[in-house]
């Protein structure tokens, strides 16, 4: 991908980033007992990472409703409080998202009262966000953060860095941005949208949209590829009487195709590498060549995959786009250079929606009529 064509200017993010630390390498110093809050994948996750580090766990807690006598990874699982009457000074590591308002200020309330990291670790894919892949891919995050279209993408976009490297959550509390500002302030739908949800779960985006559209639309392609979510999905379309709506029980992907494809029946269902082989498509074949307005893509991991499949979609017709950027560590930069690379006549925004760690992170690009 070549970034010299992108203009470069201005400060650097090489001045601005001040984290040089992981929360790994804090953790590996740290004299004080360190507990992992949640279980499950996150867990599983963070103390793969602890091993590597050699930090020792000294054990879990989860929130008091799901504790009921749990072991995970051969520690009881504990209360909160219950660590607390024995132990004065300790850490907590958070390992599980959520993007719910009371448990966010739950955990807030904990980081007042104990030093707590929510390390960010890849949803799919390997390696850690450390200050060093910073400055490897240093050349591509100022590419990024120089063609942004304005000031507060720029900080979502620093406030993001800081917090991968650093695993500190104060950076996600001051840029987190209610969908309202996001689609009246950005996307600013019409009421004559054609409209393509990729990773279209149970309908909610579908939902949101048709919130500030006063349920009016032009068109509406959703695709599903989990079995249960696109039940949900069609139950939602039946229910509300949706009409010119065409459901697709596939992948999105680059072409049309077969793939593996493991389900969850939930958010973190994706493409794999063993597994039932599953129908695939692209954006171009699933929609010939109907005018998409807005192009919404949140498929764990395979956007790049998604934007190729859409490439002639996004060059003819310039739709809005609404990209996840936060499941692989190379999304955040690759995905907006790649944006640009498929039809440079985009200007580009970056927010950050109520998630802690820094899922729901978007590319929101508009077509630039100058």
């Amino acid at each position: 991908m070549n970034i010299t064509s992108f203009p470069l200017k201005g400060k650097g993010l090489e001045s601005l980033v001040t984290e040089t630390k992981t929360c790994w390498e804090v953790l590996q110093k740290e004299k004080r007992p360190i507990f992992i809050y949640g279980m499950g994948d996150g867990a599983e996750k963070i103390m793969t990472v602890f091993r590597q580090y050699h930090i020792a766990v000294a054990g879990i807690f989860a929130s008091d409703a799901f504790v009921r006598g749990h072991s995970f990874a051969g520690f009881r699982v504990h209360k909160l409080s219950e660590i607390e009457d024995m132990i004065e000074n300790f850490v907590v590591v958070l390992a599980f998202g959520t993007n719910y308002p009371d448990m966010i200020q739950h955990i807030q309330n904990i980081a007042k009262k104990h030093t707590l990291y929510a390390p960010d670790v890849p949803v799919i894919g390997e390696g850690l966000f450390t200050y060093q892949y910073f400055l490897e891919h240093l050349p591509e995050f100022n590419a990024v953060y120089r063609m942004l279209a304005d000031d507060e993408s720029r900080r979502v976009y620093l406030n993001i860095i800081q917090y991968k490297i650093s695993g500190k959550i104060n950076y996600l509390e001051t840029i987190n941005h209610e969908p309202d500002a996001i689609f009246r302030g950005i996307l600013k739908p019409t009421r004559n949208e054609c409209f393509v949800d990729l990773g279209a779960y149970n309908g909610d985006t579908i939902r949101e949209l048709l919130y500030y559209t006063h349920q009016k639309y032009y068109s509406i392609h959703a695709v599903e590829p989990d079995r249960k979510n696109f039940k949900k999905l069609e139950r939602y379309v039946t229910e509300s009487n949706l009409k010119h709506v065409k459901l697709h029980h596939c992948a999105a992907w680059c072409k049309d195709t077969e793939l593996p494809f493991r389900s969850k029946s939930g958010r973190n269902s994706s493409l794999t590498t063993e597994g039932e082989l599953f129908p695939a498509r692209s954006v171009d074949s699933l929609v010939h060549n109907e005018p998409v307005s807005f192009l919404k893509m949140d498929v764990e991991g395979f956007e790049r995959e998604a934007l190729c499949g859409a490439f002639k979609t996004i060059y003819r017709h310039k739709p809005k786009l609404c990209v996840s950027i936060y499941h692989r560590n190379q999304d955040i930069f690759e995905l907006p250079l790649l944006v640009k690379m498929l039809n440079p006549k985009y200007k580009l925004y970056i927010r950050h929606r109520l998630y802690i760690p820094a899922w729901d992170t978007n590319l929101y690009a508009l077509p630039d009529e100058n």
